[in-house]
């Protein structure tokens, strides 16, 4: 029965003029969001959590970054043949690959190595391997010509600024509650969340909504009123962005100012998930027709 209504939905997606992108979002597709998005998580955290030096948020970088690995491996149809991915001549996804091993390699070296030397260089290992995580993610969907939504020279930027707005939240969630709010400038960190924010509002805007072509309208017409407006509305704009706005602000102005850190961090990374998802979701192939006819 999943089998005939699949193909059934294959012949209807074919016939029609603006074809939806599925591959990437449904089904085990989701994976590869959750992918993308903790391993941006995992890179922007053991950046500022080394700039800090907040041994627990280099954890769970860690923690972020292995658990990317292994949504992504669970994302292919067969695991064990990974292997087969590795050309970093030719595609984002062997350099990403490249670089969340890269990364795993120096920050778990940093973790166990003493202060010293080798501790450094495992360091400078991992920040670059973060830096590769950073700015793959954003050009795998930009290589994909076929999508004009995605194919923009801004999505790579936004997708690297999402990272580093996740890495802000995991931090804003962890440090009330491991204890190290209070010795750590935290208002720095909600001032810097803010500033990028904002900035990913204008990434989106700029490298999202802007684009013209028949497909990339219709792309834009299902991220605002069509098949990814759920997830766009209450999970991107409302969970992302208004929530944790009025939460942040409660909090600085209020008693509690941990609860509504956590809280603002909690909301901030489920709008990332649901930034990508939605982005994911509108993804519409070039139509098979000639645009005169479109």
């Amino acid at each position: 029965m999943q089998s005939a209504a699949r193909h059934d939905r294959l012949l209807a997606d074919l016939g029609a003029t603006f074809r939806p992108q599925r591959h990437w979002v449904e089904g085990r597709g989701v994976l590869l969001i959750l992918g993308h998005f903790l391993s941006g998580v995992g890179a922007g955290t053991w950046l500022f959590s080394l700039w800090l030096g907040y041994r627990p948020g280099l954890v769970l970088a860690v923690g972020a970054m292995a658990a990317a690995g292994l949504a992504h491996l669970f994302f292919l149809g067969h695991p064990e043949r990974f292997w087969r991915m590795l050309r970093v001549r030719t595609s984002w996804i062997a350099r990403g690959f490249v670089g969340m091993n890269l990364f795993m390699a120096g920050a778990v070296l940093t973790l166990l190595l003493p202060v010293g030397a080798l501790r450094s260089l495992a360091a400078a290992l991992a920040v670059a391997g973060a830096a590769i995580v950073i700015v793959y993610k954003g050009n795998v969907y930009a290589a994909s010509k076929g999508v004009p939504f995605w194919n923009s020279p801004l999505l790579p930027v936004l997708y690297a600024t999402y990272a580093i707005r996740g890495g802000l939240a995991l931090l804003l969630v962890a440090l009330p509650l491991s204890g190290g709010l209070a010795d750590t400038r935290w208002m720095e960190l909600i001032e810097l969340w803010v500033a990028v924010s904002a900035a990913v509002m204008l990434g989106f805007y700029l490298g999202v909504m802007r684009d013209t072509s028949p497909a990339a309208r219709r792309s834009v017409a299902e991220l605002t009123g069509g098949r990814a407006a759920l997830g766009f509305y209450l999970g991107t704009v409302g969970a992302g962005l208004v929530v944790p706005i009025l939460v942040g602000m409660a909090g600085v102005m209020g008693a509690l100012p941990g609860l509504a850190l956590a809280v603002t961090g909690a909301f901030s990374l489920a709008g990332d998930f649901f930034a990508k998802y939605a982005i994911a979701k509108a993804g519409i192939y070039v139509p098979l027709m000639p645009a005169g006819r479109i």
